[in-house]
């Protein structure tokens, strides 16, 4: 379940796009209670379509859900079926969060807009937590039984900008952007502390990436270098945007918005 922080974040997002090419035909991805729904319905008069793995979490009078194990089964959507996807706080909870990306790309309309939320696994107090305890923020030990997929113990696949922005260029989408739903406080004295050992660290690691095992070249470099950016340091949760592309072509570096370095 999303926090109301995150789906207005989400709705920013959406509201930008709608203006400048309105949406006729929306899926909500994992769509819990609706709020969402109520959101982008009440905010932009957007018609919706929802799904789950399950029906009883739906709080919106009348509001359609198909309930789909997405761990197993394809999006019970025809091709080219909206222009716009949502999927706030799901692809941690997958098994293989790239195989729903290319989905999301099959239903999607020609340049039609998908927006995604994650946990942000690369935050200053996610690093350091990782370092102590060895889980990310909102990560950690599962239970073997009686895991409830819509709570953290859920929380299967942590997945970092790079990974899920390498994915939906994968998955043939473009125009990729980034934005957070907030900024930690809570982050920024110790990153006031850690900054510049991270910064300088990080260009070590950089340069040994880049001449010793050319791990960076021209379309991921901006990628990386975003890792150690800012926003990402204090960013909690990750809103992440892009537009199917219909080309055949390889224009996946293009158009990707980084933020604030």
């Amino acid at each position: 379940m999303s926090t109301e922080k995150i789906y207005q974040a989400v709705l920013k997002v959406a509201a930008k796009s709608h203006a400048e090419n309105p949406f006729k035909a929306h899926l909500d991805i994992g769509a819990g209670s609706g709020r969402l729904i109520q959101l982008l319905h009440k905010n932009l008069g957007v018609a919706s379509c929802a799904c789950d793995y399950t029906d009883t979490l739906m709080e919106v009078p009348g509001q359609k859900l198909d309930v789909v194990n997405l761990n197993h089964d394809r999006l019970p959507y025809p091709d080219g079926s909206f222009d716009l996807v949502t999927a706030t706080e799901v692809i941690e909870h997958l098994e293989n969060y790239r195989e729903i990306l290319r989905e999301i790309h099959r239903v999607l309309h020609n340049a039609g807009i998908c927006i995604l939320s994650t946990p942000n696994i690369l935050n200053i107090n996610s690093r350091i937590r990782y370092l102590y305890f060895g889980f990310s923020d909102l990560f950690g030990p599962l239970p073997v039984d009686n895991r409830r997929l819509h709570l953290s113990a859920g929380h299967i696949t942590p997945v970092s900008y790079f990974y899920l922005t390498h994915a939906l260029l994968e998955a043939n989408f473009s125009s990729i952007s980034l934005s957070f739903d907030k900024y930690q406080r809570s982050g920024m004295a110790k990153l006031l502390l850690l900054y510049l050992p991270i910064k300088a660290f990080g260009r070590m690691a950089f340069k040994k990436e880049l001449y010793k095992y050319h791990g960076i070249d021209e379309r991921n470099i901006g990628l990386v270098k975003s890792m150690n950016s800012v926003g990402m340091l204090l960013g909690r949760t990750i809103i992440v945007a892009a537009k199917k592309n219909h080309s055949s072509g390889n224009d996946k570096k293009s158009n990707i918005h980084h933020p604030l370095r």
